[in-house]
């Protein structure tokens, strides 16, 4: 409200992140208070562009193009750190798709993301923060299914798959990293994208708890 009032423009990303961290910052310095236990992931758009930022209870503040937090979140960052190169040409849906597919990393095998445990939050330029919820989220589900399909084609009776020739090795190197539990993360968003995905707390496999 103060700089709407005194600079006739919206407060900065950057500004409101970094007053919550030096509030949080200031309890580890002073005896008696305990840090607080809540880690964040905080998306926005102001004139210089989109932001995401994570924000530790430390009170440390990170910006990134896109990351991840809460349980199997690694497998998440993974996805991201893989494909970040394309967010900056994407478009929305694309970017959706994205942070849903890093969810979708985080799970368990015998788990899946539902429209009750995935929530899909989205911000830019000309586009308010919209948060959607439920039913709002099955049509991007069936989207990352289609996307998935088209992707990995299934192989039926009628059509067997046929035998493919052997290609000269070439090196590769993986970046996988260890999933640390069975619960999925608790957020996901590229940053750059303008778009964060994040599953609800109601999801039965526990969470904790999205530049």
């Amino acid at each position: 409200m103060t700089a709407k009032l005194v600079y006739n423009r919206p407060l900065a990303v950057s500004r409101a992140v970094y007053a919550i961290a030096d509030k949080a910052q200031s309890n580890t310095q002073q005896y008696g208070r305990r840090p607080y236990g809540v880690g964040l992931l905080i998306a926005g758009f102001d004139e210089t562009g989109p932001h995401l930022y994570e924000f530790l209870p430390s009170g440390s503040v990170l910006e990134y193009v896109g990351t991840a937090i809460g349980a199997r979140s690694q497998a998440a960052r993974t996805y991201l750190e893989r494909n970040y190169e394309k967010f900056g040409d994407s478009s929305l849906e694309e970017l959706v798709v994205h942070g849903l597919n890093a969810l979708r990393d985080t799970l368990a095998q015998d788990k899946e993301l539902t429209s009750k445990n995935t929530s899909i939050a989205v911000v830019g330029l000309d586009t308010p923060f919209k948060l959607l919820d439920d039913d709002e989220v099955v049509p991007w589900l069936e989207k990352l299914d289609s996307v998935s399909r088209s992707s990995h084609p299934v192989q039926t009776e009628e059509q067997p798959a046929t035998e493919t020739q052997p290609e000269p090795a070439a090196a590769t190197t993986s970046t996988d990293a260890p999933a640390d539990a069975d619960a999925p993360a608790d957020a996901a968003g590229a940053a750059g994208s303008d778009s964060a995905a994040e599953p609800r707390p109601d999801d039965d496999s526990n969470m904790d708890t999205t530049q």
